[in-house]
């Protein structure tokens, strides 16, 4: 339990990190870029789901049995969804912008993405946060029915692997498509010798793309997991699940700081300033 709460600790700070810098940079310059505004609501969720995991925690440790009285368990179920999927879907919207963003393809379909990504972000980021709000709405309304508690589970962890299944497809199409744009990138600029911008954009967008890809993978043999180790009600693995599904938050955006050189740099002074 411990440990669980360090790491949630840990990852409410990093993603403090990551907000702070966007709210002065949005102060100074009255603007985000597109970039900015999905690290921004990013670092908000995470912020809230790790915040709501932390004070769930709490609640078992001092209030056990309040715990389980209507409608403080509902609301808790439904809030950690909503947050949760929120946090996977725009994780999912930052790799596709990513891709579409940074990779060089000269398909007309790609090109005008690529020329109406900015406008369509907060769009895209709204539609993110409405269905991340149905299915808490919908959990919800499936904690509170009279359903059968077999049911009731397997449904719950239905929609969560549809959330899971449907940014985890996102992650891997960005993937191939930034790989096959760097392949490609790669091959023309052979007989450059200077050094590359977009090529070093496209490595720091891959690196943060497989590192979430990887996670992502873990996330995935998590919730499979977490479905047989409380049937079988082993709680060593499922403290185990737990310790890293409160870490991933934290950890993933730590990642994104060293891939975003903005981020990067308020770290790095931070850090001087500190010694």
């Amino acid at each position: 339990m411990i440990m669980n709460f360090l790491t949630a600790f840990a990852g409410m700070w990093i993603n403090a990190f990551i907000v702070c810098v966007l709210c002065l940079a949005w102060v100074k310059k009255k603007t985000l870029n597109s970039n900015e505004k999905i690290l921004l609501l990013l670092g908000c969720t995470r912020i809230s789901y790790l915040c709501l995991l932390w004070v769930y925690d709490f609640l078992l440790i001092i209030y056990p049995n309040y715990l389980y009285v209507h409608p403080i368990f509902q609301l808790i179920s439904s809030f950690t969804t909503f947050f949760n999927y929120s946090n996977l879907l725009v994780s999912a919207c930052l790799c596709g912008f990513y891709c579409i963003k940074i990779a060089n393809f000269r398909n007309s379909f790609f090109i005008y993405l690529k020329v109406k990504i900015d406008r369509m972000v907060p769009w895209l980021l709204l539609g993110s946060e409405i269905l991340a709000l149905a299915v808490g709405i919908i959990i919800y309304d499936l904690t509170e029915s009279l359903i059968r508690l077999d049911k009731r589970f397997f449904f719950s962890f239905f929609l969560t692997g549809f959330g899971y299944a449907a940014s985890f497809m996102a992650v891997i199409f960005s993937a191939v498509f930034l790989l096959f744009s760097l392949w490609t990138h790669k091959r023309k600029m052979q007989k450059n010798s200077m050094k590359d911008l977009s090529m070093d954009a496209h490595i720091r967008a891959m690196k943060s793309i497989l590192s979430f890809l990887v996670m992502y993978s873990i996330n995935f043999v998590c919730l499979v997991s977490t479905i047989i180790y409380n049937m079988e009600n082993e709680n060593i693995m499922r403290l185990l699940i737990y310790i890293y599904l409160c870490a991933f938050p934290g950890v993933h955006s730590l990642i994104l700081i060293f891939s975003n050189p903005k981020l990067e740099k308020a770290l790095k002074s931070k850090c001087v300033f500190l010694q």
